[in-house]
């Protein structure tokens, strides 16, 4: 199995279901259930080359995507590049809730749209990115003080998001980076956490299934390759968790931010 590293450092780009292989839970090119593996024994040689990055992911039954920027689409050597080699994309911000619904209730799809419909037109699949994170916050989310309306807030905003976006998006993230660095393994402080508790990451995947009961719903975040580490065991238990009581989850995304020396030697079982 050959994984390619973009270039640059995108904390918020979700290589769970971008990269060939670094997935969980669930998250083949044929959207069928797994369990959290990662192996590919049925990878083809790597001796065996195809044309373009997309049609090698898919010899081994993935996919191959990359983080777009609807300004950039007008680029002719962007776009081709785009179009030839990648099967998946990602909007780099364009979904992100400061540009979606910059004001209460008032929401902008012009930028994602751009994307999607580029997308679709060339036979690319799209993961949204993403409904609930602590990041990129307009204002008027962050200051909010009362734990009801946060929650209808939150419910709304991923009800219209994926509500405009319904068979049109292959899975979301639906809540990104919720997790402490260090040795806690609990939650990072965010308005949704300190209003709402732990309960805030089910009740958003809870209503994003009803929202779009086809998309695959991910939970995505960095550092959480090495299985040791106190952050990948509080993600664990919380999928595990999800998964006992059906709470709806599909996915896992590993940002997998490796440098030079590579993944660590507990990768795989992670």
């Amino acid at each position: 199995m050959t994984v390619v590293k973009p270039p640059g450092r995108y904390r918020t780009l979700a290589l769970g279901l971008l990269a060939a292989g670094v997935m969980a839970v669930a998250g083949t090119a044929n959207a069928a259930p797994a369990t959290a593996t990662a192996t590919d024994s049925a990878a083809p040689s790597d001796s065996i080359q195809a044309s373009t990055l997309g049609a090698q992911a898919a010899q081994s039954g993935r996919y191959f995507g990359t983080a777009v920027a609807a300004g950039k689409l007008g680029d002719g050597t962007y776009s081709t590049i785009l179009n030839r080699e990648f099967n998946m994309v990602t909007p780099e911000n364009e979904m992100k809730w400061d540009t979606t619904e910059r004001s209460r209730g008032s929401f902008n799809f012009g930028p994602a749209d751009q994307i999607v419909s580029h997308a679709t037109s060339h036979g690319q699949r799209v993961r949204g990115h993403t409904l609930v994170w602590h990041s990129q916050l307009p204002s008027w989310v962050s200051s909010i003080g009362d734990a009801n309306t946060l929650r209808s807030v939150m419910n709304n905003h991923i009800n219209g998001v994926m509500g405009h976006y319904r068979g049109k998006v292959y899975a979301w993230d639906v809540v990104n980076e919720a997790f402490a660095d260090g040795g806690s393994g609990a939650h990072r402080p965010s308005v949704f956490q300190n209003l709402l508790g732990d309960g805030f990451i089910e009740q958003a995947f809870r209503t994003a299934r009803a929202a779009d009961s086809s998309a695959k719903l991910c939970y995505n975040d960095y550092n959480i390759e090495n299985w040791s580490d106190a952050k990948t065991q509080g993600v664990y238990r919380m999928v595990r968790d999800f998964k006992s009581r059906g709470v709806p989850i599909d996915c896992v995304g590993f940002q997998a931010h490796f440098g030079t020396g590579g993944p660590p030697a507990s990768f795989q079982t992670t």
